[in-house]
């Protein structure tokens, strides 16, 4: 599965240039999952806004092998493989920006804005 991109230009950030997005994944149980399903949508509802800025992949485990190498990556990030091994893995639903564990709760909008604000500044400055 592609990842999920806003092709709209934003015109409320037209001095806004990047060489490369922010990538933002959210994990993702499945459509069953009420929590997943929420925080998918509250992504959803405020990246459109920044167009090609943010990219978004909705890391679905259960379903993609890809994506479950992602969540073992992610996990063995967190928590190092010894525990990763003894099954401590990531939060899901949650949603990490560039590698790094953001939200392991729904957030709130004003939150999610604030933290995709920061993460581009961030990268604009040439901070990792």
């Amino acid at each position: 599965m592609p990842p999920l991109t806003s092709r709209r230009k934003n015109a409320a950030m037209p001095g806004r240039f990047m060489k490369k997005p922010i990538h933002l994944e959210i994990v993702y149980e499945g459509d069953q999952c009420p929590a997943s399903y929420y925080m998918a949508q509250a992504v959803l509802d405020v990246v459109g806004s920044y167009g090609e800025l943010v990219v978004v992949t909705k890391l679905e485990f259960k379903k993609n092998k890809q994506h479950a190498k992602r969540f073992e990556e992610l996990s063995i990030a967190l928590y190092g493989e010894k525990a990763y091994r003894k099954m401590r893995l990531a939060p899901i639903p949650s949603i990490f920006v560039d590698g790094k564990l953001v939200f392991d709760v729904i957030p709130v909008k004003d939150d999610l804005i604030e933290s995709i604000e920061r993460f581009l500044s961030e990268r604009e400055n040439g901070a990792k």
